[in-house]
């Protein structure tokens, strides 16, 4: 099931971003990144009172607008796609407006679109830091959105009642009838990347409409088919907008669908524009992928038409690839034409073979003889005099594969030690296409029993 989006929305400089970045040093957060990966992100997953889901921040997402006369009516722009994009994909709004300021035109004009939304509206009046400054609350009733919430993003005050009030919007989980052993695969990609004529491509039909206007197929339509006695769903997220709503611009639209699409697959298809190559917002929803633990498959669309093609072609475009997306070096990468039929054929191969390598379970026994291994061979460097010493490891789940590692003191191992046995693990064992996590936990005497 999709986790619940939560977006954020306001003016510049109220502090969209301030309670976004914020939120994540709280350790509401539940990603927690290895030293030494980064990426610029817009998603937050986050965990509040058992309640998973993701934060989206509006102003990080690049806005696309038109050439305009004057600054004002640019902003005026970006200010609209925003609220509406907020409407058409969440599931909750925090609407973020500046206490200090008061109430101001574009406060009002957000307000005017947000009122005719049939989502719950969470008004976040920032830059609340004092008592003194508590009656400032008050005026922003006149927005008619409901009871406003003082906050202080900045110090993080009133997150609590902030963060109450937004799970409590949540919709009740649903004992959702899918098929455990259906492989989902989430087809995303930047607009006008092939992600329709790859749908139609690997089925062998018309199912959907394709154009090379970005933004022409119009609704979400799960796809069932059986490979091989395998079932597959396939859920195509080609700039799909709903019916009766506002047009947005379809490179920012498509974002939100593709993180939902990502929560519900199990392997990811990364569209790639082989004439194009890597942008940014591929690599935001790919580390979205790799966060949450799905496999992932590179898919690099149009290669038919890439210019200047010799046999070393792909080499260099396959190391280009893991140095733009260092995160994801385990993901196999495929070259296809959708228009074709080139190596189509490979794709729900590859999607099966990933399937397998995200289930895939190691005996606790055969872990630790290559832990003692990887000791006798490698042993880690202490720290600040301490010796590490590690006892034992074990996979406690897949989707993807997750193991514990119980060391006398988990202060004193560096990532590039758990980066080292997770190379022997891939190594002896593959895993590719999917992430692998570690947890690395002090041992106990209970563990010892």
């Amino acid at each position: 099931m999709s986790k619940p989006i939560v977006a954020i929305v306001g003016r510049p400089n109220v502090g969209k971003s301030t309670l976004f970045n914020q939120l994540g040093k709280q350790k509401v957060s539940i990603v927690d990144d290895m030293p030494g990966v980064t990426r610029d992100r817009i998603y937050l997953d986050a965990n509040w009172q058992n309640h998973n889901f993701t934060i989206v921040d509006t102003g990080g997402i690049e806005i696309a607008t038109p050439e305009t006369t004057s600054e004002e009516k640019k902003i005026l722009v970006e200010i609209r796609v925003q609220a509406q994009l907020a409407i058409e994909e969440s599931d909750v709004i925090i609407f973020v407006v500046d206490g200090r300021a008061g109430v101001t035109p574009g406060d009002e004009e957000i307000a005017k679109i947000l009122r005719g939304a049939k989502k719950p509206i969470v008004l976040a009046v920032n830059k609340i830091d004092n008592p003194s400054q508590a009656l400032d609350v008050y005026e922003f009733y006149n927005l008619g959105l409901g009871d406003p919430i003082g906050i202080a993003a900045a110090n993080a005050i009133n997150f609590g009642d902030l963060l109450d009030e937004i799970v409590q919007h949540f919709p009740d989980s649903e004992n959702e009838t899918e098929d455990p052993d259906e492989i989902k695969i989430a087809v995303i990609g930047r607009p006008n990347v092939g992600k329709s004529s790859l749908v139609n491509a690997i089925l062998g039909e018309q199912r959907v409409i394709v154009s090379d206007i970005p933004g022409t197929t119009r609704d979400a339509i799960d796809t069932h088919f059986t490979k091989d006695g395998i079932k597959f769903t396939l859920i195509d997220t080609a700039g799909m907008r709903r019916k009766g709503k506002i047009d947005l611009p379809v490179e920012q639209y498509s974002v939100m669908r593709a993180l939902r699409a990502v929560d519900r697959a199990d392997v990811v298809l990364m569209l790639i524009e082989a004439p194009k190559g890597v942008q940014e917002q591929d690599k935001k929803i790919v580390g979205y992928a790799h966060d949450n633990g799905k496999g992932i498959l590179f898919v690099v669309n149009k290669w038919d038409i890439y210019p200047d093609k010799n046999d070393r072609s792909t080499n260099r475009f396959t190391d280009m690839l893991r140095e733009e997306i260092g995160f994801a070096q385990y993901a196999p990468v495929l070259y296809t034409s959708a228009k074709t039929g080139q190596r189509v054929e490979r794709v729900v191969e590859l999607v099966k073979f990933i399937a397998d390598q995200q289930t895939m379970r190691i005996q606790t026994s055969i872990l630790n003889e290559l832990l003692r291994d990887a000791l006798q061979n490698n042993p880690p460097p202490s720290k600040h005099g301490k010796e590490l010493k590690m006892f034992f490891l074990t996979q406690v789940d897949i989707h993807p594969p997750k193991f514990v590692l119980f060391v006398n003191d988990p202060e004193l191992i560096h990532f590039s030690y758990l980066r080292f046995l997770e190379n022997i693990l891939r190594d002896r064992f593959g895993f590719e296409g999917t992430n692998i996590q570690f947890v690395v936990r002090k041992r106990s005497e209970e563990d010892d029993q």
